[in-house]
């Protein structure tokens, strides 16, 4: 489900340069940002990089190998 929300034109605009960039939609690269900024808050100790990382291997194909049935 969505919900439609206002948010202020620079932002939309910064996140349309990003998602070009990244080949996101615009709403995918505010969905993105707000992953990160999410986890960032409930792991302050966290480098930025290994947020990174984690919403990289979140995205990836799970492996035959590592799947239960």
């Amino acid at each position: 489900m969505s919900t439609a929300v206002k948010l202020a034109d620079t932002l939309i605009d910064q996140a349309r340069r990003y998602a070009n960039v990244a080949h996101r939609s615009v709403p995918k690269q505010i969905e993105y940002w707000s992953q990160i900024g999410r986890i960032a808050e409930e792991n302050p100790d966290l480098p930025f990089a290994m947020i990174r990382e984690i919403l990289i291997a979140d995205q990836e194909e799970p492996v035959g190998e590592y799947q239960f049935s």
